[in-house]
């Protein structure tokens, strides 16, 4: 059954953000039909599977795996619904947003919170990359925080995204904005994590700081985190849920052990050449792993390899998770098949 917008924010409303943020939360992607748009079922399969792992504690929608610089204002919204109605009342939602224009920006982050969303994220636009002016980066978060009232969130981008990664002067800024309350640390590099991270803590100790370089999330629990939001959640939640609990019961010979199961698919997923192909790589995981019926993406990214495939199957074994042979001969060797999940 459906559940209403007051049914699903009641509980928000006695417990703070940035404790329900604390965790693992998976940044969930978006299955698509053959025609390319969205899978309406596949997604609400998708959000209400990962979601029903023990340990998920919330979800962000919307991001860069979820496709979000493709997507309609319309499809994003509807995203939020489906991820609304298809998960427990107690899942925390965030949302990201992401446009070009400062705008239209602010008007997406209010038709989302609308939506449901429990929090939004505001990722920098990809022209961004390029180079800007500090004032521009103000100016795009204030006009999205002047457009809502839901807790907001940071993006902190790889720094291998040119001036999409902030300075700590501008990281500085936006985080003394008191109507933002966490950051998604996406460095993806150790030493420049590190630096955030301190720095925010300086200024802001209340501040949430999620390590979330799906590569590195060992090292981040080492130095610090209060949880993660990250895509490979949403292909193996098992495995990250035990990465984080190891670390936070200071076990980290277990932690290590479990880190050693997910390095191998965080390599083939996020840093193995060509770039830009994760998205394309999760789906093909969850197809591999038979919880996709496909793993379409919006033209004009092309579907997974028959090299890549290959590569992830191998990994997924390594992982623990039992292959769903798909009658492609390239991914059809002793890779597949092998092992249960455990």
């Amino acid at each position: 059954m459906t559940k209403s917008l007051s049914e699903t924010k009641s509980y928000s409303e006695t417990k703070p953000f940035s404790e329900r943020l604390r965790g693992i939360h998976a940044a969930t992607i978006v299955p698509m039909k053959p025609d390319f748009s969205i899978d309406e079922a596949a997604l609400a399969q998708h959000i209400a599977s990962v979601t029903a792992v023990p340990g998920i504690n919330g979800l962000l929608v919307n991001g860069h795996a979820g496709e979000n610089f493709v997507l309609s204002l319309a499809e994003k919204q509807r995203v939020v619904e489906i991820a609304r109605e298809h998960c427990p009342h107690e899942c925390l939602i965030v949302s990201g947003v992401n446009h070009e224009s400062s705008l239209e920006a602010a008007r997406e982050a209010a038709v989302l919170e609308e939506a449901g969303a429990d929090g939004l994220l505001v990722f920098p636009p990809n022209s961004w990359a390029l180079g800007h002016a500090d004032a521009c980066v103000i100016e795009h978060h204030e006009r999205v925080r002047d457009a809502t009232s839901a807790p907001l969130m940071l993006y902190g981008a790889p720094v291998s995204a040119g001036a999409m990664a902030y300075s700590p002067a501008v990281l500085g800024r936006l985080v003394t904005d008191p109507r933002f309350l966490a950051i998604k640390e996406g460095s993806w590099e150790v030493a420049a994590y590190e630096e955030n991270l301190r720095l925010i803590r300086a200024l802001r100790p209340d501040f949430s700081v999620l390590g979330s370089g799906d590569e590195h999330l060992l090292t981040s629990y080492i130095i610090g985190s209060a949880g993660s939001q990250v895509s490979l959640a949403a292909v193996v939640p098992e495995l990250v849920v035990a990465l984080w609990n190891a670390a936070e019961a200071g076990d980290w010979t277990q932690a290590r052990a479990v880190h050693e199961k997910l390095y191998p698919l965080s390599v083939a997923v996020y840093r193995d050449a060509p770039g830009g192909r994760a998205t394309a790589r999760l789906k093909a995981c969850l197809k591999l792993l038979g919880r996709l019926p496909n793993d379409v993406l919006r033209p004009p990214q092309p579907c997974a390899t028959a090299d890549e495939l290959r590569t992830l199957a191998a990994a997924l074994d390594i992982a623990g998770y039992e292959i769903r042979p798909i009658g492609v001969d390239a991914v059809t060797g002793a890779a597949l098949g092998r092992r249960a999940s455990r």
